[in-house]
């Protein structure tokens, strides 16, 4: 038998920017505790499956399998959502849109759509903030819907509703007072899609044709059709596209376009205000 201490000494040359942090999430895993029970009994003895769970979830990260992949299972806005290889695993600079949208001066019963929610984690941290809030996730995948709809229900937010929609496709005639998007944004080729985790998740989630912009463009473009006015569209982008999603924005008739940087200090988040004619 081998001490929880011993098991994550040996793994401290995990892959990736936390193998630390990555070894006790496995470990904590594996042993199904928390990371603080790691730190409180780090004396104590793992053997039988523990172990082998361990040593074979090592194995996969050393492969570069994202560990979110590996555990099933994400925090996001303190949520703990499920992830699969359906969807991209949420991050920690989507949260930098969600304090954003949860900063404007929006209606008590706002109504507000998350297109291409993967998880659903940008919804279900809206409305988790937002009890009166009326907020819908839409993507194409119908394993992302179904995966969003069982964290809805495991997170206790089963009043947020998901439904099958190609972007704007299946969204019902009705107009929404925020609308917030993470979509594919990496362009074709990109060297960082064969680097770290995100050789592991799903290309449709990921790359945009046009450089990149070809989803975010159709966004913009649409949005108004489903805004309210004085409604609001925030995107996620990537960290050198803020002036091209401003320039879209601003062509298309939206108001206080701005970026906000995300706790990297990139250019994260753009977005702006809708005024109807």
């Amino acid at each position: 038998m081998v001490s929880v201490q011993e098991l994550l000494r040996g793994a401290r040359d995990l892959p990736g920017d936390s193998p630390a942090r990555d070894a006790e999430i496995l470990l904590g895993h594996c042993l199904h505790k928390p990371r603080s029970w790691l730190y409180t009994w780090p004396e104590a003895e793992v053997s039988g499956e523990a172990l082998t769970c361990f040593q074979q979830l090592l194995q996969r990260r050393y492969r570069g399998e994202p560990v979110a992949y590996l555990t099933g299972h994400r925090e996001f806005w303190s949520l703990d959502l499920a992830v699969a290889p359906s969807t991209l695993i949420p991050r920690p600079e989507t949260e930098t849109l969600v304090e954003w949208a949860l900063e404007l001066p929006l209606p008590d019963d706002t109504v507000a759509l998350d297109l291409g929610t993967g998880t659903g984690a940008i919804a279900l941290a809206l409305a988790n903030e937002k009890p009166g809030w009326r907020v819908c996730g839409a993507d194409v995948n119908i394993d992302a819907v179904q995966l969003a709809s069982n964290n809805a229900l495991a997170n206790n937010l089963a009043r947020v509703e998901f439904i099958q929609s190609d972007w704007f496709d299946g969204v019902e005639d009705k107009l929404f007072n925020l609308l917030v998007s993470n979509p594919p944004y990496v362009e074709e080729g990109d060297a960082h899609l064969s680097e770290g985790d995100v050789r592991f998740e799903p290309l449709g989630a990921l790359v945009a044709a046009d450089r990149g912009l070809a989803d975010l463009d159709h966004i913009v473009k649409l949005s108004p059709d489903y805004l309210q006015t004085r409604g609001w569209l925030l995107l996620e982008h990537g960290f050198d596209q803020a002036p091209a999603v401003r320039e879209l924005l601003v062509r298309r008739g939206f108001k206080g376009v701005e970026t906000r940087r995300d706790l990297a200090g990139q250019e994260r988040i753009t977005g702006g205000q809708w005024f109807a004619d």
